[in-house]
């Protein structure tokens, strides 16, 4: 039977036109977790953690929350004015019909050239350097602590990631904010950026990225992690089978689901710091701590609700975009971590 099967794979008109090679060691991009068979059968473009690897990372990230940020900034809008200006902005539909009645159709693209050039920066570093911290920290920790200890790699090497991309983000910012929520305040960046560096100086760009690393750091932790381990927890339970043997279109179509689950969990717990910096970028001279004392527990969970419709819808495509490009450009995307066989065989040994 087994001849009869080799026969007839010899004698396949694509038995001979494509000839893969991976130049890992032992076909292993990491230690202990070789590449999926569908990966390999194509060819990788680059090596895994190379320069070139993370080029290329940063260039999806760019594409990822540049496109989906940029697209739902009249969501983003409404949800600002909700957070600055309840007592006008009671809802999102109410917010939507405030705004359309205000400034028309065109006034819900307010703010979107800061947006677009902010979150691109933020997607190269976002991404990037989560690659970059992850590869690091697994080297440091080792093959076993890396598969034992993986929520917390993901943790730090999405915070790590995240401190720069806020960074990156914060004078975009700003001027989104301002250009969104302050009455006669202009509404393009050219205009915008400066008179915030006439007023206040370089430090007006920067007095919101302290409150924005408090909403960016948990709210990346949480995207990263909960991403992880959700996409192993969906092959594991939920797809009927192994990475290795879906397409990618199927692929795909987890890591979309994957990504909405955890924008969901990103949002809630990222939410009462988003609020800060909303209001913090509208009130010069204030502080966060004053902020968040004026607006109470209550009005930090304003505009929760578009946020989580925003930020799971975001996320899901952030994640869909980003995949999709390692996916075009052949980039290694080793399958979901699984138990290195000298940590199976030691834990074997503790329970005989």
């Amino acid at each position: 039977m087994f001849r009869s099967l080799w026969e007839t794979a010899k004698n396949s008109p694509f038995s001979q036109p494509f000839e893969a090679h991976c130049d890992a060691p032992n076909k292993e991009l990491v230690s202990g977790r070789r590449i999926a068979a569908a990966d390999a059968a194509e060819g990788d473009s680059c090596e895994y953690g190379s320069t070139e690897y993370y080029v290329m990372c940063g260039f999806g990230g760019l594409l990822s929350c540049g496109i989906t940020h940029t697209a739902v900034v009249p969501l983003d809008l409404v949800k600002c004015r909700i957070q600055v200006d309840p007592a006008k902005y009671k809802g999102v539909f109410n917010g939507f019909k405030v705004t359309l009645a205000e400034g028309g159709v065109r006034s819900l693209g307010r703010g979107w050239a800061p947006t677009a050039i902010g979150y691109s920066m933020q997607g190269i570093c976002k991404f990037g350097f989560y690659e970059v911290f992850k590869i690091l920290y697994s080297n440091m920790l080792g093959e076993e602590n890396t598969y034992l200890y993986r929520t917390s790699l993901y943790l730090a090497a999405s915070a790590s990631a995240e401190f720069f991309a806020d960074i990156a983000l914060s004078p975009m910012e700003a001027v989104k904010v301002r250009i969104q929520t302050m009455p006669g305040f202009p509404a393009t960046l050219r205009a915008g950026a400066p008179i915030i560096y006439g007023q206040e100086g370089l430090w007006g760009f920067y007095k919101g990225v302290v409150p924005l690393w408090c909403r960016q750091i948990p709210y990346t932790m949480m995207k990263f992690a909960c991403f992880e381990r959700t996409v192993e927890a969906l092959y594991q339970y939920v797809v009927p089978k192994p990475r290795d043997q879906c397409s990618k279109s199927e692929q795909l179509v987890v890591t979309f689901a994957a990504g909405y689950i955890a924008g969901v969990f990103c949002a809630i717990v990222s939410h009462p710091a988003d609020t800060i910096v909303s209001k913090l970028n509208q009130a010069k001279g204030s502080s966060a701590v004053e902020v968040a004392k004026s607006l109470g527990f209550a009005g930090m969970w304003k505009g929760l609700f578009p946020r989580i419709i925003m930020i799971g819808t975001l996320t899901a495509l952030q994640w869909f975009i980003y995949d999709a490009v390692k996916v075009t450009l052949r980039l290694p995307r080793p399958p979901p971590p699984q138990m290195p066989e000298s940590l199976r065989l030691k834990l074997e040994g503790n329970q005989a």
